[in-house]
């Protein structure tokens, strides 16, 4: 037995090493790949700060009500979904360089504008240019998204390009929990007003705006001999493309699709758990646990585990079933509510106590869950989408999400406003609040959809997998 678990043992370490090495490759990128790379911290930390302190902003610096601060942060998170489709278009024509000076000098001076109507409480009308100012921030934020994918592959070669995705991936999750950690440094070490993270924020787009113009020089695409080659291939041999109507029809008749589409339904209530991180979880923190509670830092925690899962995880993800890692993934991240929904004296009689540890406890098991479903569910998606239709798979498969996240901004605002409104924490501690006017039924609702999306996923798996490529050597899983 002693043998086995250090083989075990010796496998886990020898793929985690190998992981790490893979890394190796990117010393053969230029610089270009590098100042994206800084752009890409600078931008996360602000971004996920941002996010998280959105709905606090327009309440306690603009007085906004929940409700019209959820719609805020409805209109600013949906756009930027819209614009995506549109976004990518306009990078290719501007190119990588000219997209980053017009994306961060637009960010810089609104992110200005947030600040400063943060800042001077005599401005009129505050909430309204707030609303205003997050909605021109979206298609600029839009923009950021595909100028990163677009450059990440544009900067690195066939060696090196699975690794760089990766490394922007943990650059991406080190500025999130950076911006979580300058929320509370702000907030309680230094006890400035939440527009100072706007401030900062400004100094985040200087900072890429120089990152841009010493780093991307050269925008043409990097490429080792194997790429050439592939790019000499007589014309006779390309095949001709498909307009993209055509391709749309042709994946709407597709049985498989449906059935994918079926899927990404079940999971939009664990896919929501995410939404709710920034949209209900730092107001119902600062009024369960006080007007002082480190939320930014409880933020912090999911990117942080997601870092250290990468190199725990992945390495050795691809030895177990897909489908299976998924849905148990997901059912781990669903079952991370079932925390927040338990009476807090059975952690603590103190109550602010007892809702951090809650708070910790639900999102290291959140997280972990993450961990292994959320890169396979990109694999399932990928794996079921016929050959030169990954791409429209992929982008469709996003409108459920779409939806579900815009519903959940929509009624955020009142679902605060039912079950944790102001003052909510003082009446919790004197007992003075039934379990279903408490925030334990909030949590109680949202819960629902997300423990049975994945069991009834579970219980279909024969005909989720019919004719798809998903167990552990890549065999056809025929059912």
């Amino acid at each position: 037995m002693n043998t086995m678990a250090g083989t075990r043992v010796g496998g886990m370490w020898g793929a985690i090493v190998s992981y790490i090495k893979d890394f190796k490759v990117l010393k053969e990128t230029k610089s270009e790949y590098w100042g994206i790379q800084v752009i890409n911290f600078v931008d996360c930390t602000i971004y996920f700060a941002l996010l998280s302190v959105a709905a606090v902003f327009l309440s306690q610096d603009l007085g906004m009500d929940d409700k019209n601060a959820g719609y805020v942060v409805t209109i600013f998170t949906s756009a930027t979904t819209i614009f995506l489709f549109v976004s990518g278009m306009v990078t290719d024509w501007l190119g990588i360089r000219k997209s980053l000076y017009w994306a961060m000098g637009a960010l810089l001076l609104l992110r200005m504008g947030l600040a400063l109507i943060g800042l001077v409480d005599t401005i009129p009308y505050r909430g309204i240019i707030a609303g205003i100012i997050f909605f021109l921030m979206a298609p600029f934020m839009a923009m950021i998204i595909t100028i990163f994918q677009a450059a990440n592959r544009r900067f690195t070669n066939g060696r090196s390009r699975s690794a760089g995705f990766n490394l922007w991936y943990l650059f991406m999750n080190v500025g999130a929990a950076a911006g979580g950690f300058m929320i509370d440094i702000i907030r309680k070490w230094l006890e400035l007003p939440n527009a100072y993270i706007f401030v900062v924020g400004v100094g985040c787009g200087i900072v890429s705006l120089i990152a841009t113009f010493l780093m991307i020089k050269d925008e043409s695409q990097m490429a080792d001999p194997d790429e050439k080659l592939e790019e000499t291939k007589p014309s006779a041999e390309v095949k001709p493309r498909k307009g993209p109507f055509q391709i749309a029809r042709e994946v709407m008749i597709e049985p498989v699709f449906w059935r994918l589409m079926a899927l990404i339904l079940l999971l939009v209530g664990v896919r929501a758990v995410f939404a709710y991180m920034y949209l209900l979880m730092p107001k119902y923190w600062l009024r369960v646990i006080g007007p002082d509670a480190a939320f930014g830092t409880l933020e912090a925690i999911n990117p942080i585990i997601i870092v250290v899962g990468l190199f725990l995880f992945i390495p050795f993800a691809s030895k177990y079933d897909t489908y299976k890692m998924l849905i148990y993934g997901a059912v781990i991240s669903a079952f991370s509510m079932l925390v927040l929904i338990m009476p807090w004296r059975m952690f603590s009689g103190d109550i602010a106590i007892a809702h951090y540890s809650m708070a910790v406890i639900c999102l290291v098991i959140l997280s972990i869950g993450e961990i292994i479903w959320s890169p396979k569910l990109s694999e399932y998606t990928a794996a079921v989408a016929p050959e030169g239709q990954e791409g429209t798979y992929l982008g469709i498969s996003m409108i459920p999400w779409f939806l579900a996240k815009t519903l959940v901004s929509v009624f955020s605002g009142h679902m605060l406003i039912q079950w944790a409104p102001e003052g909510i924490g003082e009446r919790m501690q004197a007992g003075a609040v039934s379990f279903w006017d408490s925030p334990s039924a909030m949590w109680l609702v949202l819960s629902i959809p997300a423990i049975l999306g994945p069991i009834v996923a579970l219980t279909l798996r024969g005909w989720f997998t019919k004719g798809v490529k998903l167990d552990k050597k890549g065999e056809d899983t025929k059912k």
